[in-house]
């Protein structure tokens, strides 16, 4: 999950969310491999992709820090080295924002015919660039950057001069209703190669005609995982499902559970099971979201063994079979609440009283480390 992607509902007045702490965001993606692992499953989706004149499209539904995007848009070079990219991400974080624009000049140096797009819009409209009232019509903000460098180096500081722009236009409010970040106003950003204008002239986005049309979207960790499973199908997958071309495929990705994170959630908090929806109910709820539409699409579950992965906390084996120390039990700990999604107040209070050191230790001398299970599951719009 990313820390800033647009929430669905959830209850108000709990204090501080588990996604409000930024700290607890970068020591899991930093202590964690599961951007990497998500990565390798979103690749090899792309062998199952007939891409079509005149792009490669792909939609990133919550880029957060960039670096399963990123690293996708490698696998495409490595298979379609001449195929123009179009990618696009929503993110309302100005803080992801910042870190995944950090590892796009080296994709534009590689791979010249790309469009990379980033939105600050929710999932019904991010697809298309294109709010659907009027009135956020008329506050968008629509910025194109053609960058006129020919190296990495030069493309990264023609980005990193966006910052004035991203501070004024990225900014979020809280929701009254559900005390969910919001952004303040909708905003686009699309960046390309001057030099390859022409070539991409096709493939640009145009305000005046929104289009979605996707080979792939990349729906990880898109929703809170307490939220009823109609509304996450009806507010995420079904809104991302339409935006397919025919032939393409949505790939979602969410937390499963069964594994020593939640161990160690459930010894500090007997019966705790955030992980309630499995991609049997997703995929069902999907299909009455979509209703009469649903016909168009093809719901793919999978067997256990093809759908079901893992990913794992770095830690040298020393540091788990020795006196484990502050660092990686703090570590661990974080990454459980955080996949667990357990609210700041109730967090902090573990550890406050200890419980944390003592349910964390166990579960790493039992387990011989940390990992955790992600299922992923695809609707495919029939070609």
């Amino acid at each position: 999950m990313d820390s800033m992607t647009e929430q669905t509902a959830e209850r108000p007045g709990d204090g501080a969310r588990f996604f409000d702490s930024r700290q607890k965001y970068l020591l899991f993606v930093t202590t964690c491999n599961e951007k990497r692992v998500i990565a390798r499953r979103v690749a090899a989706e792309l062998d199952r992709l007939r891409p079509a004149p005149p792009a490669l499209r792909i939609f990133d539904a919550g880029v957060g820090n960039g670096a399963v995007l990123t690293r996708v848009l490698r696998a495409c070079h490595a298979r379609h080295p001449h195929v123009p990219l179009y990618a696009v991400g929503k993110e309302i974080s100005i803080e992801d924002v910042r870190l995944a624009l950090d590892r796009m000049p080296d994709r534009f140096h590689e791979h010249p015919a790309t469009v990379l797009v980033l939105t600050n819009m929710p999932y019904a409209d991010a697809p298309w660039l294109s709010p659907r009232s009027a009135e956020a019509a008329e506050r968008l903000v629509w910025h194109e950057l053609a960058l006129s460098g020919s190296c990495a180096h030069t493309f990264d500081e023609e980005i990193t001069a966006l910052e004035p722009l991203l501070t004024e236009h990225w900014r979020t409010r809280t929701s009254p209703k559900t005390g969910n970040p919001l952004p303040e106003r909708p905003a686009v950003l699309v960046i390309y190669r001057r030099d390859h204008a022409f070539l991409l002239d096709s493939i640009l986005p145009r305000r005046e005609a929104p289009r979605a049309d996707f080979d792939l979207v990349i729906a990880s960790q898109p929703y809170r995982l307490r939220v009823p499973a109609e509304t996450k199908a009806a507010r995420v997958l079904a809104p991302l499902s339409r935006a397919l071309r025919p032939g393409g495929r949505l790939l979602a990705i969410h937390a499963r559970g069964g594994d020593p994170g939640q161990e160690i959630v459930e010894r500090v908090w007997p019966g705790e099971n955030p992980f309630v929806h499995d991609r049997h109910v997703m995929l069902q709820a999907t299909r009455e979201a979509l209703g009469a539409e649903a016909d168009a699409f093809g719901f793919e579950a999978g067997t256990d063994q093809e759908a079901l992965f893992r990913y794992a906390m770095h830690s040298l084996p020393s540091e788990t079979a020795g006196p484990l120390g502050t660092s990686t039990l703090f570590a661990a700990w974080n990454a459980a609440v955080y996949v667990a999604q357990i609210d700041e107040a109730r967090a902090s209070a573990a550890v406050a009283d200890g419980r944390y050191a003592e349910a964390t230790r166990a579960v790493l001398r039992e387990r011989g480390g940390l990992w955790f299970n992600d299922e992923a599951f695809a609707i495919a719009r029939r070609g």
